[in-house]
């Protein structure tokens, strides 16, 4: 196994604007390519955290799925993040995963903001996923999942934890604090991806984007600008460090639905 390089993309948005965004962040990564293995995105990074979902949704593979994928075979790195998407009459906050060569995976946010009437608007998904990437496994869930320490729990034995959000200013400390606590209670790299600047209903984002490592060291922590970093992770550190101390092997037993390849 080797290193994988992880480029966090810290960035304002234009309130419901997919084109101005898809732009703007096209700019922000152009130069990436052969330094990075993924780029991660926040959440609903083309339209900002909005309600709108009727008019902004997509359909499952529309021109944003098509943007990612030529960035994708662009930069020879995956990208992820999530967007508003329509599919069989449901609206979803999803997540896309795209490969260099094209192929996508998918997650559906399951747990819906209600304090935001998120859950008046969209679907909630049922399923996990656990995505296979340069021998690494990734666990990927969107902003609000993050408060639900079960959804999250590392039983198929993931090395990160990814997290893509829009998590406002006014519970930063929740932010910072619920992420050292995933990588710490999961033995995994933690990846928190959040957007910056002001929205249209007035909530602030100070972004606060982190990498952290399995045993609760922050690796990169974004100030409140908008940034891009790569941080690269190593794969026999982590593991090394599970066997040493192997608490994993001590936690409780539950049933959820299981992640799907």
């Amino acid at each position: 196994m080797y290193a994988l390089n992880i480029s966090t993309v810290q960035t304002d948005l234009v309130w419901e604007s997919p084109r101005e965004n898809l732009k703007a962040i096209g700019l922000k990564i152009s130069d990436l390519r052969g330094k990075t293995d993924l780029v991660v995105l926040p959440e609903m990074f083309t339209t900002g955290f909005s309600m709108s979902a009727e008019q902004l949704a997509e359909p499952p593979k529309g021109p944003t799925f098509g943007w990612m994928q030529s960035q994708a075979v662009k930069l020879q790195a995956a990208i992820t993040g999530s967007i508003i998407v329509k599919e069989d009459g449901q609206i979803f906050n999803r997540l896309l995963w795209v490969n260099p060569d094209g192929s996508s995976i998918t997650y559906d946010k399951h747990h819906l903001f209600s304090l935001a009437g998120e859950h008046q608007f969209y679907s909630p998904g049922e399923s996990q996923r656990l995505i296979t990437y340069k021998g690494w496994k990734i666990f990927p869930l969107i902003c609000y999942d993050l408060r639900f320490p079960v959804w999250s729990r590392n039983t198929s034995g993931y090395d990160v934890l990814l997290y893509v959000a829009n998590w406002p200013s006014a519970r930063g400390h929740h932010w910072r604090s619920l992420l050292t606590a995933r990588a710490i209670e999961n033995q995994a790299y933690t990846i928190g991806v959040n957007r910056v600047g002001l929205d249209a209903n007035g909530h602030t984002y100070d972004g606060d984007s982190m990498v952290i490592d399995y045993s609760g060291r922050i690796l990169t922590h974004m100030a409140h600008s908008e940034q891009v970093a790569t941080t690269s992770l190593d794969w026999e550190l982590l593991h090394a460090y599970r066997q040493k101390f192997a608490f994993l092997e001590d936690r409780d037993s539950f049933s959820l639905n299981r992640p799907k390849d």
